[in-house]
């Protein structure tokens, strides 16, 4: 059962994650064997379980003893299965040929299977939170958070190799998708625990600029780490005409230096993306990013050092420290 290294600092946890990964296992089994290997490679490839690792440890900041372990095993994998959908979509969106040190799922069996895996993954994530709750609301909220995903996948197309865009459209852009993700983790979690208002109100928030500063950091490292390091190929996203954080902060005031590379849209040669990869450097474009990861991030623990006091807050906060201050 290949749970990653890193809940090895997290015993508290990491039993109860190795039961969601076992959960996700048993229910991709289906009679297509092809698009099944493909989904238990997706499933062995590394992923970290951050999602359900945020959700299960807001789920005990309520009463623990009144909780359904099989409802809180179903939900927390639920919400890797539709994160590893979004990975398939994306992929074939952006055509990416390795994600986590490996083949995407499109570039190994084609586009065809691709889609077929997503759209199942998304069939098994809806089952599995209907095995998870009962509660209305808890669907709906599962249905919009998709929605906003979705849109958020909608509103980057639209703006791919546009060189006027703005901060604000990005942060917009990654709310929609991995913002979203972390924020349904840590308050479904704490609505299924059934914590009070404060922390279900709080864990909203935390949960969202957490994922704001993961994605930041993501893109950060595409500017400072090689593809080795990081398991996927670096400035993929630059190549696709998705222009991330660094990019857009060091266009601001010195476009025309990069308008001869990034005017060429997808056909910048993998000499133009490098000269403009040191242009972003150059120009100030990751230490800026830097900073505004640090205050999401210095807003995240902060609210998180205000949580009552549960065995279950240190974790929370040693997890988030490490999580958003890595370098990989």
């Amino acid at each position: 059962m290949p749970i990653h290294s890193m809940w090895d600092d997290f015993p508290e946890i990491k039993d109860e994650l190795a039961e969601s990964y076992a959960v996700m296992e048993k229910k991709v089994h289906i009679r297509n064997k092809e698009v099944e290997q493909v989904i238990f490679d997706l499933l062995r490839s590394g992923g970290k379980l951050l999602r359900p690792a945020y959700f299960i440890l807001f789920s005990r900041f309520g009463n623990t003893k009144t909780q359904n372990h099989k409802q809180i095993t179903h939900a927390a994998a639920s919400l890797e299965i539709l994160h590893m959908a979004t990975l398939v979509h994306d992929d074939i969106i952006d055509d990416s040929p390795t994600r986590r040190g490996s083949q995407t799922v499109q570039s190994k069996y084609g586009k065809d299977i691709a889609v077929y895996t997503g759209d199942f993954l998304f069939a098994v994530y809806f089952g599995l939170i209907a095995d998870s709750t009962e509660s209305l609301s808890t669907i709906r909220l599962n249905a919009f958070v998709m929605k906003r995903i979705l849109l958020g996948e909608l509103d980057q197309m639209h703006l791919r190799y546009n060189t006027e865009i703005t901060l604000r459209q990005y942060l917009r852009n990654i709310n929609g998708k991995t913002a979203q993700l972390f924020s349904l983790s840590c308050l479904q979690g704490a609505k299924i625990g059934q914590a009070n208002l404060a922390v279900t109100t709080s864990s909203q928030h935390i949960g969202h600029n957490i994922g704001i500063a993961f994605q930041i950091l993501d893109d950060i490292l595409d500017y400072t780490k090689d593809s080795e390091s990081l398991k996927k190929p670096v400035l993929e996203d630059m190549k696709q005409g998705v222009y991330s954080l660094p990019l857009i902060l060091a266009l601001r005031g010195n476009k025309k230096k990069f308008d001869p590379f990034l005017s060429k849209g997808p056909n910048m040669s993998d000499e133009d993306v490098q000269i403009v990869s040191d242009l972003v450097s150059q120009y100030g474009g990751v230490d800026e990013a830097k900073q505004l990861a640090k205050r999401y991030t210095d807003k995240a623990l902060k609210a998180i050092r205000l949580l009552p006091e549960r065995p279950e807050k240190a974790v929370l906060y040693q997890l988030t420290k490490q999580l958003l201050h890595r370098d990989y």
